[in-house]
């Protein structure tokens, strides 16, 4: 934002950063629908002219307000076509595109750009809302099927579970000694099918 502003100061721009941390701050930003100061403050910013040090005298006529406000300007008119040339490039790849609720794994929309995706349990620290320019729209591929796997049954009728996490911790009392569990989610079966085990039976 300040290599627009550079030029036109040249070799004194370093002396105009307040006026351009002024000028931003008191900017309208649509993403927040007010100026960054007055959405942290609470008020608007208060002119640059009052930012003098304690204890000096100097005489704040007309031509300085003048010059004062002139260059607030020409930065504000900088940092706009700075942000519009970067809109302008976004605008090139960006698509207008909305998904529907059933779609492969999407859960809901959450906002305007925003979607809810169903994730693998192998990754449930990942936060599951992501933005939509991110997203692409899944085609259907038969080679992207994952073949089931067979459940071996025993001639007595059971299988054998395998552990696939441990969901939870817990430390229960009984008889006063201190026994260790653990929520296990296992191999062909959801969340909600997960149960409580003692930790040494798991080793």
């Amino acid at each position: 934002m300040l290599r627009g502003c550079i030029i036109d100061f040249r070799g004194s721009w370093e002396k105009h950063l307040p006026l351009a941390e002024f000028a931003y701050s008191n900017s309208y930003q649509s993403c927040i629908q007010m100026a960054p100061y007055k959405a942290l403050y609470g008020r608007k910013c208060c002119t640059p002219l009052c930012w003098t040090e304690m204890g000096e005298r100097r005489v704040l006529g007309p031509e300085l307000v003048s010059k004062t406000k002139d260059k607030v300007c020409l930065i504000r008119e900088r940092l706009k076509a700075d942000s519009d040339r970067q809109n302008s490039y976004a605008d090139l790849k960006r698509k207008d595109i909305e998904y529907s609720v059933g779609d492969i794994v999407f859960l809901r929309r959450v906002g305007l750009v925003a979607y809810q995706l169903e994730l693998h349990p192998e990754l449930d620290r990942i936060h599951d809302v992501f933005h939509v320019s991110i997203l692409i729209r899944y085609s259907s591929n038969p080679t992207h099927v994952m073949p089931e796997e067979e459940i071996e049954i025993r001639p007595d009728l059971k299988f054998e579970e395998k552990p696939v996490q441990i969901l939870d911790r817990n430390v229960k009392v009984l008889r006063r000694k201190p026994i260790p569990l653990v929520k296990v989610l296992w191999r062909n079966h959801n969340t909600e099918e997960a149960f409580w085990k003692p930790e040494d039976s798991m080793r």
